[in-house]
């Protein structure tokens, strides 16, 4: 609750949009690309290369990106399903056909609990997560008002936050997928893409255990692959708007690539670094120049 309050505060006072409002896209969709490039070389795909699951997904998604582009992955999925199956691969005993029950838990506060966890929560949410999130909405070309939408999300995580539901913050990967013209070539309707994430989260909710027992059932190298499948062309559109500015591309380079690394400095994600650095070397080299 107290980090909620600080969202807030920082959404209210309008100086983190401030902030955003000085990034170029460059540096914005480097951010986007290195964030997915991340995940990719953290193992979702890497891992699953020689593994018999990602040689025939990767199989099948490219001859589907090219005849039918909008359903490859689902055609990927359901081929990947029908693979491990026939394989006998798939752990049949690890799924439990049962709905999710709500649970009660007694809440506790205390003094410490409130200012310790409660700035590093606030750090880590803005640094590795808000400021992600709204640079793949400028990288996407969305021009929206960030204090408001942050200021829902605080509000949002101040009355959630008594039952379970913390740190309600902006998405960067699912955002990035969801935003692309992946999800449909007009921009005005890509607003689909994420109501039908939504219904599939309250599906998730519902019946998470099912959806537990169905991911733990997949061989891990299935799951890694269908996953860096998916952010293919969310690295690949990251890239290509990152570098298509010659003043700012070198700066972007050095966002994308110590985004890349993944690495955590202070308890904050290598997000937050990847745009101290760009912005250092945008700096630099940029000063008084134009």
């Amino acid at each position: 609750m107290v980090c909620a309050a600080l969202i807030t505060l920082a959404s209210v006072t309008r100086w983190f949009e401030h902030v955003m409002n000085r990034m170029p896209i460059a540096i914005a969709a480097a951010l986007l690309a290195g964030g997915a490039g991340a995940l990719w070389s953290a193992g979702v795909c890497c891992g699953a290369v020689g593994a018999a699951p990602g040689l025939s997904d990767a199989g099948v998604y490219l001859p589907a990106r090219r005849l039918l582009p909008r359903y490859a992955m689902v055609i990927t999925l359901a081929q990947a399903i029908g693979f491990v199956a026939l394989r006998g691969e798939k752990a049949w005993s690890a799924i439990r056909f049962e709905l999710a029950r709500p649970m009660v838990t007694a809440q506790q506060s205390t003094l410490s609990a409130a200012i310790s966890p409660a700035l590093l929560l606030f750090v880590v949410a803005m640094a590795s997560k808000t400021l992600p999130g709204v640079a793949v909405i400028r990288a996407s070309g969305y021009d929206l008002h960030v204090s408001r939408l942050i200021t829902m999300t605080g509000l949002a995580t101040l009355v959630l936050a008594p039952f379970g539901g913390y740190a309600l913050i902006f998405s960067a990967i699912t955002a990035g997928i969801c935003t692309g013209p992946q999800a449909h070539p007009d921009r005005n309707k890509r607003y689909t893409a994420p109501m039908f994430f939504g219904l599939r989260y309250v599906a998730i909710g519902i019946f998470g255990a099912v959806v537990t027992g169905v991911l733990t059932a997949f061989p891990k190298e299935l799951v890694r692959a269908i996953a860096g499948l998916a952010l293919l062309r969310t690295i690949g559109n990251g890239l290509a708007a990152a570098l298509r500015d010659e003043p700012h591309r070198e700066a972007a380079w050095i966002t994308f690539l110590v985004t890349l690394s993944g690495g955590v400095v202070a308890g904050v994600g290598s997000a937050f670094w990847g745009v101290v650095a760009g912005s250092l070397a945008l700096f630099v080299q940029q000063y008084r120049r134009f």
